[in-house]
């Protein structure tokens, strides 16, 4: 902490409570930051550093920098409008006599001040700053309030509402205490230890001893320090084994936020569970049980595991006989329901589906399964012919995993179970890996599918839910996404640019709606096309690209191959190096900004009477050709860099062609030569939306 001088005050806020579940730990530290910080400018009150604290049983703030006074201020009070406040004399009216005895100032103190709407009175006050300490148990209790986190409540009689009933309040302001009252609970320099290791309220005298004081009675309260304290001791432990903890960033922090004094202890489980799946095992030990689960060097699980207990070294035994206690029963059930599960094969398990509600409205998960097999035959035609029937195979496998055992008990393994379970009932390799792939990326940059099928399978998944979400009308909104249609239209994107299939979105989102025999299929298919251009908007920005060079290609990027958009941004990043780009950029812009946004009609050569007009169509019809060869064979670099040879024709045609010709059949062959122009071009990009360089 840093040192507390005459001109660097330290406050201290610690809110005690019942334990806060795990998840909303962070939230509260990061919501006590921010609104200290908010709440404190709100109060004129500087200060240099803000730092948060946390536990179960607490949150803490300690502001550094605090002064002893509020910063003076200015401000301006407005009243009523100069022809109001004075008459044709330039007298004060009762208006700002009135104004100005409602602050207390003279009338003659009153100051003229131009608005939007006009000129207005208005008096300059000038507020010297109140003493902090008189002001700090009003700004306490509004940091406290400021706290919002899921599932408040209400306690006793009381009417405020926490996450958890607040137990005490300790507050100090250069180490004296600073006295406010919530729901009768009273503010003092009172805090406690650990809940059983030392219960007893404690005096703390000085902000700068806050966490060694803690730690003295068994409290680690600042999180990176417990996280920095388990991860050693677990090092300590596993070292004689040569063994270390699988990484699971998601389950360290949850035990980091479930402890305040963590001491790892290492157990050990019977080898013969180590039969059953790897992510069956980590799945019930961290699931369940919140244990560690322990690799060798080469990878593979053992039967050590560790769990972090929030008592003293001196109970080790005993936690260490319960966890192993607790781990033998839920490693039997998992065996007892990965046994049963391979009674019955996959294959025999798609009418169980029937049974399964997919979604109000949508029907069933045979159904579902049913619109699955469709899209994988559409796709499998399309990109894999030679592995259709593996696609296939996968699509009517592809959520008969959910009705098992051990998916009913553990969601979170469906697919990696269906790919163990294909693999029993003798299905092909490809099928097997396809049935986990289906569901990744599981997150916003999170592993990719790496096979073909499983590809496919991912995408035609994904495509199916959105599609069929929003043909019910179930679209996000704000911030609200309950069923995950924005990370599965990412995962649909990221699939598809990572494999570069050679189908189109609006091919997918079309085949998706036509299986689901949506009603108003073309009002439908325009809010998902939209809702899919907006994703691949993100994800090629999240990549680094341009934005002017991103939004030239968005229009292009639901009706053709995705991989094609990013050919298209590299061949425009190089053609920006080109000598002739900015030259180029110009001239078509000038060409679009003249074309009428209305059809025209075909360009008839027998109406171009002057030379320019005339050279700039025979130029066209000479890059036609080779444009479009170039376009058809992906070559979008060699596409571009023959655009320049329009840059003159169309130069000159401006310079000495009235385009706008009183001869109204002139005007609009004129009109339609330069609309063939940016058609030809606007197929590789909107060059509209491009910067010149």
């Amino acid at each position: 902490m840093p040192m507390n001088t005459a001109d660097n005050m330290l406050l201290l806020l610690e809110i005690g409570t019942e334990d806060l579940p795990a998840r909303f730990l962070p939230s509260a530290m990061q919501q006590l930051k921010e609104n200290t910080g908010r709440i404190f400018r709100e109060y004129y009150i500087p200060f240099t550093d803000i730092k948060t604290y946390g536990t179960p049983r607490r949150v803490a703030v300690v502001a550094d920098g605090i002064p002893l006074m509020q910063k003076d201020r200015t401000k301006e009070v407005f009243g009523p409008s100069r022809k109001v406040a004075f008459d044709e004399k330039g007298n004060p009216t009762k208006a700002a006599e009135g104004f100005a005895r409602s602050l207390g100032i003279p009338v003659e103190n009153l100051v003229v001040k131009s608005k939007e709407k006009g000129e207005y009175v208005a008096a300059v006050i000038e507020e010297k700053g109140a003493q902090v300490k008189e002001i700090l148990p009003e700004v306490l209790k509004k940091i406290v309030f400021s706290i919002h986190l899921p599932k408040a409540m209400r306690w006793g009689s009381g009417s405020i509402r926490f996450a958890r009933p607040i137990r005490w309040l300790m507050a100090l302001f250069n180490n004296e205490a600073v006295s406010f009252e919530i729901e009768g609970i009273q503010s003092g320099n009172l805090t406690r230890g650990h809940r059983f290791l030392s219960p007893a309220s404690f005096q703390m005298k000085e902000i700068m001893s806050y966490k060694s004081l803690l730690a003295n009675n068994y409290v680690i309260v600042d999180p990176e320090e417990r996280k920095r304290t388990i991860l050693k001791k677990i090092e300590r432990i596993l070292e004689p084994f040569e063994e270390s903890i699988v990484e699971d960033e998601d389950l360290l922090e949850t035990v980091i936020n479930l402890v305040e004094y963590p001491v790892p202890v290492a157990a050990t489980f019977s080898a013969g569970y180590l039969n059953l799946p790897e992510e069956l095992l980590i799945t019930v030990m961290k699931g369940h049980q919140k244990y560690f689960a322990v690799k060798n060097r080469d990878g593979d699980i053992t039967n050590h595991f560790i769990v972090v207990s929030n008592t003293s070294e001196n109970n080790a035994e005993t936690v260490r006989a319960g966890a192993e206690r607790v781990i033998r029963a839920r490693f039997e059930d998992a065996r007892f329901y990965f046994e049963e599960d391979g009674k019955k094969p996959l294959a025999e398990r798609v009418d169980d589906l029937k049974k399964v509600t997919f979604q109000e409205g949508l029907g069933n998960l045979y159904e579902k399964t049913e619109r699955l097999v469709a899209m994988a035959g559409y796709l499998g035609d399309k990109i894999l012919p030679s592995k259709k029937d593996i696609l296939v195979r996968a699509a009517r496998l592809a959520k008969t995993d959910l009705v098992t055992g051990v998916v009913r008990e553990f969601p979170e393994l469906q697919g990696v179970m269906g790919r163990y379970y294909a693999l029993r009932d003798g299905e092909d390799e490809a099928v097997a890996a396809a049935l986990e792939e289906q569901y990744l990326p599981a997150h916003s940059g999170g592993r990719l599918p790496q096979s073909d099928a499983g590809s496919l399978l991912s995408i035609a998944d994904k495509t199916d839910s959105i599609a069929a979400f929003f043909s019910l009308g179930l679209i996000p909104s704000g911030s609200e996404d309950p069923f995950a249609l924005r990370r599965q239209s990412l995962g649909v994107t990221a699939v598809m640019l990572e494999r570069g299939f050679g189908v189109t979105v609006k091919d997918l989102v079309h085949k998706a709606l036509e299986t689901l025999r949506t009603k108003e299929l073309q009002e439908v298919e325009g809010r998902v096309l939209k809702f899919f251009e907006n994703r691949v908007e993100n994800v090629l920005s999240g990549k680094g690209y341009p934005f002017d060079i991103i939004q030239a290609v968005i229009p292009l990027s639901l009706h053709i191959p995705l991989k094609d958009i990013v050919e298209r941004i590299r061949a425009i990043e190089k053609f920006k190096e080109n000598a002739g780009y900015n030259d180029f950029l110009t001239a078509i812009k000038r060409v679009n900004n003249i074309i009428p946004g209305k059809p025209v009609p075909l360009v008839k050569e027998g109406l171009l009477i002057e030379e320019p007009e005339k050279a700039l169509k025979e130029n066209l019809d000479s890059l036609k050709s080779d444009f479009g060869k170039f376009l058809a064979e992906g070559s979008f670099h060699d596409a571009i860099n023959i655009l320049p040879a329009l840059i003159v024709p169309i130069n000159n045609f401006f310079d000495k062609v009235l385009v706008m010709d009183k001869r109204e059949e002139i005007r609009l062959n004129r009109l339609s030569l330069l609309n063939e122009i940016w058609k030809v071009v606007s197929t590789v990009a909107d060059f509209s939306k491009l910067s010149s360089v």
